[in-house]
């Protein structure tokens, strides 16, 4: 939880909320995490700031996107949610691809890849194993519209999630400008009511389950004096529904076409925005922006996790592991890492793949594999990068001059060290390292009114250049990476 004043960042509360892993391809979340969270974040910032924290004027979300909950009429959930990263669903995605055209027609038409990560294939895997939950269901709601809901009463979505599931035909939709209206078009009658048996009737009862949308920069309700009093705030607050965590992330880090926004976080993210969603480049997805407009995307299916995976075998901090990769060499002294340990996402969409480590002698040590890991993931960041400039959607052919960054990397040295030697250009950070909830911040005070400018709210504070010999070095490396990639990606593992 962000507290944001006139001038930038004032509190920052943070509370996580824990992941079960119950079978292979499994995440879940227990609901119940979601609020306490919250709760306990809010708890820490007024800590810090009691004073600006009682004088809070407007409550506005950055969300998480992909995972969502049945909740029955009365806002209880009914089991634990299905998170983004669950890939339990590769059957169904195959079954619902199939029947709707094959995948590049759902993606032509909702914008998404039917992978296994999809809203969509997940319903289709809730209506064959555990139907009871979607018929006992009201709403199936993402984390933050549960939330919304307990704080002022009101179900609703905004355009950004909405556009992430796979459920919405955003073919023809007209851009809503300036972030009024859905623009999300007609609900995906091609992946849910056309579907073929056994995935048809129940899929496409659950469409009757999607909440009603909102604009982004909408004031949706107030504060309940109920939920007020356990955050801590004044009952009647403004609340504003917000946007999906990517979308967030662009504005609160500035990005643009020529400067599209990179994260590192859980996982890492390309976005970059463009003015209109023709000309869809092959391996990434689109999606609404927050304020009009669209975001071709990839993202990617590890990154910080990747860094935790090390952490656990090693016993090292993830901390102290990116301090040992800032150790070793470019290149990692030969260790090369393919970073599909829950399948590939952008820009290859498999869902069979998984990981793979090549190169390791007895000389290597946890710094190679920790730097092998950050080079991973920034091959696949630039691979992303140069599919949007062949895809050349909304003026963005013309290839990128700079990236701006977000997520919990912007203060990583060796990720930015690696990510611009790798694409070859310069990289700039805000000083909070906090773009998601900046903007949030900033669709907030759209909402109500109040002035709010980014470079004032969350200014420039550091430019990073590439390294020149780092950049030919990568760029000689860059044919071992690929034939590495080429030889793992469709290698089938049994499990």
């Amino acid at each position: 939880m962000a507290l944001w004043g006139d001038d930038g960042l004032v509190a920052l509360g943070r509370a996580g909320v824990a992941c079960a892993f119950p079978g292979a391809a499994r995440v879940e979340q227990d609901p119940a995490d979601w609020w306490s969270s919250l709760v306990a974040a809010c708890a820490a910032a007024r800590r810090q700031a009691p004073d600006a924290f009682a004088a809070v004027r407007v409550v506005g979300f950055s969300a998480a996107r992909q995972t969502f909950v049945p909740v029955g009429s009365t806002g209880d959930p009914l089991g634990p949610a299905m998170v983004w990263s669950d890939r339990r669903a590769g059957e169904e995605a195959a079954a619902v691809s199939a029947a709707c055209g094959g995948p590049d027609e759902v993606r032509r038409r909702t914008g998404v890849v039917p992978d296994a990560a999809s809203v969509a294939a997940k319903i289709a895997w809730l209506a064959h194993h555990e139907p009871d939950r979607l018929r006992r269901a009201r709403w199936l709601l993402a984390p933050r519209d549960l939330l919304v809901w307990r704080l002022t009463g009101e179900v609703c979505t905004d355009p950004t999630l909405a556009s992430a599931t796979g459920l919405y035909d955003t073919s023809s939709a007209a851009d809503p400008g300036a972030g009024s209206g859905t623009g999300v078009g007609v609900v995906a009658g091609a992946v849910a009511h056309e579907a073929a048996e056994p995935v048809a009737g129940l899929v496409g009862d659950a469409i009757g389950l999607l909440p009603p949308i909102r604009p982004s920069s909408g004031v949706v309700g107030t504060l309940l004096p109920g939920a007020a009093g356990e955050l801590g705030l004044r009952a009647g607050v403004d609340v504003v529904i917000g946007a999906g965590d990517r979308a967030c992330e662009v504005l609160g880090a500035g990005a643009s076409a020529t400067r599209p926004m990179v994260s590192w976080g859980t996982t890492a993210n390309l976005s970059v925005p463009v003015d209109d969603r023709c000309g869809l480049p092959e391996g990434m997805i689109v999606t609404r922006g927050a304020l009009g407009g669209w975001l071709l995307e990839g993202g990617l299916s590890a990154a910080g996790s990747l860094v935790d995976w090390l952490a656990r075998l090693t016993g090292l901090g993830p901390d102290a592991l990116m301090e040992q990769a800032g150790q070793s060499p470019p290149g990692s002294r030969g260790v090369t890492v393919l970073p599909w340990f829950g399948g590939a996402r952008a820009p290859w969409w498999r869902d069979s793949a998984r990981g793979a480590v090549t190169g390791l002698s007895f000389d290597h040590g946890s710094g190679d594999l920790a730097r092998a890991i950050v080079e991973a993931v920034a091959w696949d960041v630039a691979r992303c990068l140069e599919a949007v400039t062949r895809g050349g959607s909304g003026g963005a052919g013309t290839g990128p001059v700079g990236l701006v960054l977000g997520g919990g990397g912007t203060t990583v040295a060796v990720w930015v060290d690696v990510l611009t030697a790798v694409t070859g250009l310069p990289a700039s950070r805000r000083r909070s390292g906090e773009a998601a909830s900046a903007g949030a911040a900033l669709l907030a005070a759209r909402a109500t009114g109040i002035d709010a400018d980014l470079d004032r709210l969350d200014p420039v504070s550091a430019d990073a250049a590439p390294d020149p010999a780092a950049v030919v070095l990568y760029r000689s490396l860059r044919p071992i990476a690929d034939d590495a990639a080429r030889a793992v990606i469709g290698l089938k593992t049994d499990r």
